[in-house]
């Protein structure tokens, strides 16, 4: 047949007159033929003819196997090839079938890459009309399509049809692996992935794979920064679309994620789902190491790094290393000093909230962890489980240098220090030194005079608790600490370790420069002034410095005129405890020193030590 008529703009050929002139409307635009129901302009005759039967209902066509009807019959001819699995239309190059000849020529699109659909906004390309119509909807913000449950709209049916099977629960797409269900076929091949282990998608920069295109392009923000949602509110921007969502209920205070079971509702669904698993007990996620099972996947995730000894979160300001980013967030306020979390009681601050929860409890009393041994009450969870390996014996944290064994993770890194020599905790007002934070506080107190523990029974102050413990004890006689020896009691723990030591002989603490040993730590520190000539000491009214605190206390009695120590024989008065004993000999014609050489007795050791001059010749100073 002769293709008489040439469109001048395209160069496309007709046989027709009518068909050169419905052709040329395509590209002038024209649209003659109006719907007088609804407005809609149509470029043919024909096609506004089929646009009205959509008002009228008509639908004359009918299908003989489903009785569905059609208002044209070209689509009754493609509804009935769903029925025969007919696909007439193939393509030439890869062989696929198509029931419509419209999917065919997009289809052809793909191997020859036309796109002859563009945005005259954006200038991108399209190779289906549909898809174009589609991308107007971005720069328009057009959304055609609402939900009749909630009213949100869509700007293509497929997103609403998506969004309705979150109101009926329909999950259509079913994994044959595993029968869980899911809205969207994409979902279930991302999920069929976890079982095959397939990740398709490779990072170009750093060679990380993926199950889903949608979680590389997110994880390629990393490499270039790009976080291209913002909020409108504060303006703070997000890699990912669902993290503003999630962000901007922080400003609106919506919570739409509520547990059927108690009611609490949730910011965001995984949230709810790790909440779900308090009431059903479940723990799906099992370590393929140790075989510990966690309610959720970061859990896990955290978990492994014990085995693994990650630490990815790194400290900018130290370098110190981290398991948790919630772990260095926490850190970091160390360097900051900032305490967000204020007790609205004593206004006091703290880095964790779990700090402050605990705090509340020393004004409330509150004690709600119980051991199930002894009945013993306490404030803090940690603090019940450390106690209750009091009971079983157990020390699950162990020194890699010597063997030692901790019931707390907290007591094995003090213990480290012992190896390393490490005082990280240094006294800002005179410089020294300690291992442990708790020493440090203690030690500042003996600058500022703070003593925060009171005997009740005469309000004698303290430093420390232990101290006060001790001292009370005074009072009530308990000397609750025996010796396995000689059976003597002591008040204190320490004073019977000393003690201990006078039958062992031991003297474990040795001075560097003359090798002279004690048995108490106190007593080397004391001695080692006598080689540095140290007086730390000081008095306040005249200034003298002595190299014990005793010392001090006794010289400060001159001062005072106190003389604390009475002799219940006369009532006089003396500064010193020795003074005392030494005066009662002369109530008591006591003398115990004795002379060697002719048996001469004295009330006192000085005296003697005179007498004995008499037999050396030595002169008396």
């Amino acid at each position: 047949m002769k293709k008489n008529y040439l469109c001048h703009l395209c160069g496309k050929y007709f046989v027709s007159c009518s068909s050169f002139k419905q052709h040329e409307k395509t590209h002038s635009g024209e649209k003659p033929h109006e719907c007088l129901l609804c407005g809609k302009c149509f470029s043919q005759h024909y096609c506004l003819k089929q646009h009205v039967l959509t008002h009228t209902g008509e639908n004359s066509h009918q299908c003989h196997l489903c009785d569905k009807g059609f208002s044209q019959r070209s689509a009754l001819k493609r509804h009935v090839r769903t029925h025969t699995g007919e696909k007439p239309y193939a393509c030439s190059i890869c062989g696929k079938c198509f029931t419509v000849y419209s999917s065919l020529k997009e289809h052809e699109r793909i191997h020859t890459g036309e796109k002859p659909h563009e945005c005259h906004l954006c200038g991108k390309c399209f190779a289906k009309c549909s898809s174009l119509k589609k991308h107007k909807r971005t720069h328009t913000g057009e959304k055609p399509h609402e939900c009749h449950l909630c009213g949100k709209c869509f700007s293509q049916r497929s997103s609403l049809k998506t969004h309705v099977r979150t109101h009926t629960g329909e999950k259509p797409h079913q994994c044959h692996l595993c029968d869980k269900g899911f809205i969207q076929r994409s979902q279930l091949k991302e999920h069929v992935r976890t079982h095959t282990g397939e990740k398709p998608y490779a990072c170009s920069l750093c060679g990380k794979c993926f199950t889903g295109y949608s979680y590389l392009k997110k994880h390629k923000r990393i490499h270039t920064g790009e976080k291209p949602y913002a909020c409108s509110i504060c303006g703070k921007c997000f890699t990912v679309d669902a993290s503003l969502k999630r962000h901007e209920r922080v400003h609106t205070g919506e919570k739409p994620y509520a547990c059927s079971i108690c009611g609490k509702c949730f910011t965001v669904y995984s949230s709810l789902k790790e909440h779900e698993s308090i009431h059903t007990g479940e723990k799906p996620h099992e370590c393929h190491l140790c075989g510990k099972c966690f309610a959720n996947c970061s859990s896990l995730k955290k978990h492994k790094r014990t085995h693994t000894g990650e630490k990815p979160h790194e400290c900018h300001l130290c370098g110190k290393c981290f398991s948790q980013r919630s772990s260095l967030k926490t850190h970091v306020r160390t360097h900051t000093g900032e305490k967000p979390h204020q007790c609205h009681l004593c206004d006091k601050g703290f880095i964790q909230r779990f700090q402050l929860k605990k705090h509340v409890r020393t004004h409330t009393g509150e004690k709600p962890y119980a051991c199930s041994l002894c009945g013993k009450c306490f404030t803090g969870y940690s603090s019940l489980k450390q106690h209750e390996r009091i009971h079983t014996g157990e020390k699950p944290h162990e020194c890699h240098l010597c063997g030692k064994c901790f019931a707390n993770c907290f007591s094995l890194k003090q213990h480290k220090r012992t190896h390393s020599g490490e005082k990280p905790h240094e006294c800002h007002l005179c410089g020294k030194c300690f291992s442990q934070s708790s020493s440090l506080k203690t030690h500042v107190r003996t600058h500022t005079g703070e003593k925060p523990h009171q005997c009740h029974l005469c309000d004698k102050g303290f430093i420390q608790r232990f101290q006060l413990k001790e001292h009370v004890r005074t009072h009530t006689g308990e000397k609750p600490y025996a010796c396995s020896v000689c059976g003597k009691c002591f008040t204190g723990y320490f004073s019977l370790k000393q003690h201990e030591t006078i039958h062992t002989g031991e003297k474990p603490y040795a001075c560097s420069i003359c090798g002279k040993c004690f048995t108490v730590y106190s007593y080397l520190k004391r001695h080692e002034r006598i080689h540095t000539g140290e007086k730390p000491h000081q008095c306040h009214l005249c200034g003298k410095c002595f190299s014990q605190h005793s010392y001090l206390k006794i010289h400060e009695r001159t001062h005072t005129g106190e003389k604390p120590h009475q002799c219940h024989l006369c009532d006089k008065g003396f500064i010193q405890h020795c003074h005392l004993k030494r005066h009662l000999r002369t109530h008591t014609v006591e003398k115990p020193y004795a002379c060697h050489v002719c048996g001469k007795c004295f009330t006192n050791c000085s005296s003697l030590k005179r007498h004995e001059r008499t037999h050396t010749g030595e002169k008396n100073p």
